[in-house]
């Protein structure tokens, strides 16, 4: 059996996941089955962390001293205004002035100093610039390690570059509501031309299972091709060792053909415009077989309230770059299937029930419904805009009046807004319009409850475990902002 390379209590500096940024850490354990060392910050948080993402003290701090004598212009060392959070400078010609000069090409000259200031804040976030640029050449290199306040400049079909210089690799083109656009074009064409889309609700299964299989074979290419990707390009929880695993939980965080990026084209295009496409198609069928001339109230409310989630999503689809599934988690069949098959096919259930039990609405009993989904919506889409928000400029002015618990590794809990009411407002907004999903099919059947019972248990499920790795996170933090906010989901229920 090797020798272990760092012992228990011995101090170094440890990578947070998911960044460039390094912390000095104790070792209190290494597992040699899964290969990670568990160590602990200075307020008591503890993480795992694969051997190259430690590097022991000495060695750090000899290669700092070497960098900061360094009069090469391609990165040079400031001090550091707290221990969380470092300044980066570069010469004039560094990655870091190129893209302040094509942010800043028509902001007027005495404005542009100022600009190039707020540009160059370190924060370890993406810098999003609109496609409406011609051309933008960003360079950079692996000695320049920069970080940028983001810049959302967004065109009229919402198309953005986003570039993630904490991975230099990362480029990801945003164009959600562009997409779900000209899909829509398609199928009106499609219809014009004697398409019968009703033929979706008569094989239902049959597609389903089709998609279950597109899903597997792509999830085998996907492991097959990450067994040959380097380790800096594997997912953190994927990389266990074990086959099945692995193959589930998904080897490589982000495969791409080329610029292609697999995993974030699942997440936001086949599942969502097919989950809309299938409902549409349901709602054909139900004036087919109940031979209506429009479709009943009932499902005209479950098309229009999903639809309203769907293009939300993708109008603001750069809020998953953010997000679990993106950052950490690797592409195999867990989200080759929920992108896939779950989405567009479970989440339709609502309106699959109804083509052959239409429900008639009172109007009280729509107005009801539809106060319900606004409701939910407005909480989710708040909580979720000053999460974002928060999470792109913690510094930005506009932001000052939420308030925050700093935690040793330099990120904030927010604990105001939405956030300061409950811990997942966001998930209270969910629940809320997934009921007005369900209650336009009544109560004769447990299958158009059936998402509603499923969310439910999920969340609960997520908010458990949330729980357990932040309190193992932010240490101490977590424990006040649980004194702070202390409900979960539901205020004063739980």
């Amino acid at each position: 059996m090797p020798a272990v390379k760092y012992q228990k209590g011995e101090k170094v500096m440890g990578r947070w996941p998911g960044s460039n940024l390094y912390y000095e850490v104790k070792v209190l354990s290494f597992d040699s089955m899964s290969q990670l060392y568990t160590v602990i910050y200075k307020d008591g948080t503890e993480l795992e962390l694969k051997e190259q993402d430690i590097k022991s003290a000495a060695g750090f701090q000899a290669r700092s001293r070497s960098r900061s004598r360094s009069r090469s212009p391609g990165r040079r060392r400031s001090r550091s205004r707290s221990p969380a959070r470092t300044t980066r400078r570069s010469s004039s010609r560094t990655a870091a002035a190129v893209a302040a000069a094509a942010i800043t090409d028509s902001v007027p000259s005495s404005r542009r100093e100022t600009r190039l200031k707020d540009t160059l804040e370190v924060r370890p976030s993406p810098l999003v610039i609109s496609t409406s640029h011609s051309y933008l050449h960003l360079y950079w290199s692996h000695n320049i390690d920069v970080k940028f306040t983001p810049t959302r400049l967004q065109n009229p079909f919402n198309a953005v570059l986003v570039f993630d210089l904490s991975h230099p690799s990362v480029l990801y083109v945003l164009t959600g509501f562009f997409a779900i656009v000209v899909s829509a074009v398609v199928v009106a064409v499609a219809l014009h031309q004697g398409l019968d889309l009703t033929y979706i609700h008569s094989h239902f299964l049959q597609l389903a299972v089709a998609t279950f299989l597109i899903a597997t074979l792509l999830s085998v290419y996907l492991y097959v091709r990450s067994r040959y990707a380097p380790q800096e390009q594997l997912a953190l929880g994927g990389n266990s060792g074990n086959v099945v695993y692995d193959f589930f939980k998904g080897h490589e965080l982000n495969p791409r053909i080329k610029d292609f990026d697999l995993k974030f084209f699942c997440e936001m295009r086949p599942g969502l415009i097919g989950w809309c496409l299938i409902n549409f198609a349901m709602a054909l069928a139900e004036m087919k077989q109940q031979n209506l001339e429009a479709p009943s109230n009932s499902m005209i409310l479950v098309n229009l309230f999903q639809l309203l989630y769907v293009v939300d999503g993708l109008w603001n689809e750069e809020a998953i770059l953010t997000t679990m599934d993106l950052m950490h988690d690797g592409f195999g069949f867990m989200l080759a299937f929920g992108d896939l098959v779950w989405v567009p096919f479970t989440y339709t259930m609502q309106a699959y029930y109804l083509v052959r039990h239409p429900n008639p609405l009172s109007f009280p009993a729509l107005t009801a419904i539809v106060i319900l989904k606004l409701v939910g919506f407005y909480i989710f889409r708040k909580s979720n805009s000053e999460k974002n928000a928060f999470r792109r400029n913690p510094s930005d002015p506009k932001l000052s009046y939420l308030k925050t618990i700093p935690t040793a590794t330099g990120k904030s809990l927010l604990v105001s807004g939405w956030w300061g009411v409950i811990r997942h407002p966001n998930y209270l907004g969910d629940l809320l319009m997934a009921l007005a999903w369900s209650l336009p099919c009544g109560f004769s059947h447990l299958l158009p409850w059936y998402y509603m019972i499923y969310f439910i248990i999920l969340l609960v499920h997520r908010d458990s475990r949330d729980m357990s790795e932040c309190r193992r996170k932010y240490g101490s933090a977590w424990d006040e902002y649980c004194r702070t906010v202390r409900y979960r989901i539901i205020p004063c229920v739980y």
